[in-house]
């Protein structure tokens, strides 16, 4: 999951509410650039998020008092840019804290100075005199190109989405609403953050977890006490014999942070028509599309009709083979298939059909030699070198908000300068964001007077943590989806955009993932796992015949997986479509799963769940929850370059760093799409990606 910063993913809060190497010389051989710097230095000489916004207010006034006649694209399209970008250098840090910091204080400021900032953002949006400015240079039909051309156009469609071209009491009801939901999205989140579920279990209700993980769980007394971050959880719903205890497990995670988030987000889904019906659309789903590749929800559903049968045969397929390995295993021929059974038979079929053990394939991916790996590769292709910089950073004025947290400078070997900064943070622990996303802190600019804004980056993850007897092992799994986050970070670090709100992953959230997505298959790939795949204790490489097992049971239960991402998509789809925005989330939730109704996956409801609840993405990808499918279309198709010139090819490598990372959202992404694969895409690569035939 990407997270590019509330501030800077577009100039006015069009979207509504969600949120993500440092100073030094930049040299060439032939050539001295001028240093280097985050920004400007009175910028960095006050941290204070107050007065981060006192000095944005003031370079606003600036542009305005500019008279008309004088207007230029550096002095008010330009000047704009700017701005942000000095505001998102003072505040994303302090912002970003609230997902990551042990200490509580901080925590709640940061929560603070991401309502504070984002309700700044709504109010930049309805500034008359800021509107009036663009609009008069605009008037002046400048001849523009590349990204000058592009910005102008996006800060015109973002007013007009921003509701400038409403009446004085329609833009204040606006307002109200969009700062009301900026106040009850940071609340979802934080329920989310601080949700403490734990489940008291015997050491029989644990039957099939050894003493290694149960040494990981806290107890009280007799009672192991299962928490709900991905190490703890995800292991019981894969190797726990007792299926009591799997469905325990699996109805706690799908309550997690209680019918109090429950109400918010319906609180927040209404406010989103109200505001969407004032803007004159038919529904906020078409609000958050307009700007994506979908361009409308219509487009969407469409997209859903069109795979919903064709995946709907290989999900068949797989539900009567995970039914039928339940029924041998239980003894029982009648015995019925639930959602908590899916990753324990799962992890059944792998080892007596495909011969694959799990925890064995654990023992070769230690988190050390992931992390090589994956440098190792990254490096070579795109022409890049790191270097561990974490004893550096507090003299680079850089935090440490926990002793796990590393820090690492990226250098461009074919130009000798440095690019970036990254940091890691892979371990679960209270209060931290609980999934795994990339946050885009800074991003790439250049300023007038030859500075460059150095992009920084962190990746969140919640990775198994190492035990007194073990170094932390990671599953296949947990393998994927690091190199899926890294594929954002790469987003982040390698773009050449000269504007701040071009850069990075500042491309449509319907296209986002798929440069994360397509990293996933390095993953996959033989010749890759024998550069970094060896056994933590033995140094054997990771054995072909495990490999050729794991690949032949790659589609295992694949169209049920993609029917689990269709119900995701097709709930939040569904949440926005309403007019009225009077939507029961729950009844929803259960009408998407009802044989009888939509049918979307193939359980029945299971009553007394709230998924939603808990369900991050419905504040930052609301009505874009389907981009994960959707991009994952163009992830397979830009894949298939790599497949046939080599995973591990530089001169492929810099093609696609070329193409498609290094431009950010400088054009269009089907645009970047098709100049890369010199063609139109199409979906056969996506449907054999899900063991289908196109």
């Amino acid at each position: 999951m990407n997270i590019r910063s509330h501030i800077l993913r577009s100039l006015l809060p069009s979207v509504m509410g969600a949120i993500l190497f440092a100073g030094c010389t930049r040299t060439s051989e032939s050539q001295t650039i001028p240093e280097v710097s985050h920004a400007p230095t009175s910028v960095q000489d006050d941290s204070s998020v107050a007065a981060a916004l006192q000095r944005a207010d003031e370079s606003i006034q600036a542009i305005v008092d500019i008279p008309d006649d004088q207007r230029t694209f550096d002095n008010t399209i330009g000047a704009i840019d700017d701005m942000l970008a000095n505001l998102g250098l003072a505040v994303e840090m302090p912002m970003f804290m609230a997902y990551v910091s042990t200490d509580a204080t901080e925590r709640e400021a940061g929560q603070k100075a991401e309502e504070d900032v984002n309700n700044w953002y709504i109010d930049l949006g309805k500034r008359v005199d800021l509107y009036q400015a663009v609009k008069a240079y605009a008037s002046t039909t400048p001849s523009l190109e590349g990204e000058q051309k592009r910005l102008l156009e996006h800060t015109l469609r973002d007013y007009r989405r921003a509701g400038m071209e409403l009446s004085e009491d329609r833009r204040e009801e606006l307002t109200a609403i969009e700062k009301e939901i900026n106040r009850l999205s940071i609340e979802f989140e934080k329920n989310i953050r601080e949700d403490a579920t734990r489940i008291p279990l015997t050491r029989k209700e644990l039957a099939g977890m050894d003493d290694a993980y149960l040494a990981t769980l806290p107890q009280s007394g007799d009672l192991y006490l299962l928490g709900m971050s991905y190490p703890e959880f995800l292991p019981v719903m894969e190797l726990c014999t007792d299926e009591t205890t799997r469905q325990k497990a699996w109805l706690a995670y799908k309550r997690r942070s209680g019918q109090k988030n429950v109400e918010v987000l319906e609180s927040i889904i209404k406010l989103r028509a109200e505001a969407a019906n004032l803007l004159g659309y038919a529904h906020p789903a078409d609000f958050e599309t307009e700007i994506k590749m979908a361009k409308n929800a219509e487009t969407v559903l469409n997209f859903y009709k069109e795979l919903r049968p064709l995946v709907r045969k290989k999900a068949l397929l797989d539900l009567e083979e995970f039914t039928a390995i339940k029924r041998s295993h239980t003894g029982d021929s009648n015995a019925k298939f639930y959602p908590w059974d899916f990753d324990f038979y799962k992890n059944r079929l792998l080892k007596e059909k495909y011969a694959v053990d799990s925890e064995k394939v654990r023992e070769y991916f230690a988190v050390d030699h992931v992390i090589d790996g994956l440098f190792s590769i990254t490096q070579s292709l795109y022409g890049l070198s790191y270097r561990e910089i974490t004893d550096e950073a507090t003299a680079r004025d850089m935090p440490l908000w926990h002793e796990d947290v590393k820090l690492f400078e990226v250098t461009d070997t074919r130009r000798g300068e440095v690019l970036g900064q990254f940091y890691i943070d892979l371990h679960p622990r209270p209060n931290k964001y609980g999934h795994a996303a990339q946050w885009g802190l800074y991003d790439h600019k250049v300023w007038s007077d030859g500075h460059v804004t150095k992009p920084v980056a962190a990746l969140v993850c919640n990775f198994t943590k190492p035990t007194k007897d073990k170094p932390a092992l990671m599953s296949h799994d947990e393998v994927q989806t690091f190199f899926h986050e890294f594929g954002h970070c790469l987003h982040t670090l390698l773009s050449d955009a000269t504007y701040d709100q071009l850069s990075g992953t500042a491309v449509e959230r319907d296209f986002v993932e798929a440069p994360s997505q397509m990293f996933e298959n390095w993953v996959w790939d033989a010749d890759v796992l024998k550069t970094f795949a060896r056994h933590y204790k033995t140094g054997e490489i990771f054995p072909d015949e495990l490999l050729d097992g794991m690949l032949k049971a790659r589609y295992l239960g694949s169209g049920m997986l993609a029917e689990r991402q269709f119900f995701y998509g097709n709930f939040d789809m569904r949440c926005h479509l309403d007019p009225t925005g009077t939507t029961d989330t729950t009844q929803l939730a259960h009408d998407l799963w009802d044989p009888e109704k939509e049918n979307v996956e193939l359980y029945d409801p299971v009553p007394e769940t709230f998924f939603q609840a808990a369900f991050g993405h419905m504040t930052g990808y609301q009505a874009g929850y389907y981009g994960y499918q959707w991009s994952l279309v163009y992830a397979c198709d830009m894949f298939q370059r790599f497949k046939e010139m080599g995973m591990l090819n530089p001169e492929a490598g810099m093609y696609y760093r070329d193409k498609i990372i290094s431009r950010g959202g400088t054009q269009d992404g089907l645009d970047l799409i098709k100049d890369y694969l010199g063609r139109e895409p199409d979906m056969s690569a996506y449907l054999r990606n899900l063991g289908l035939e196109p």
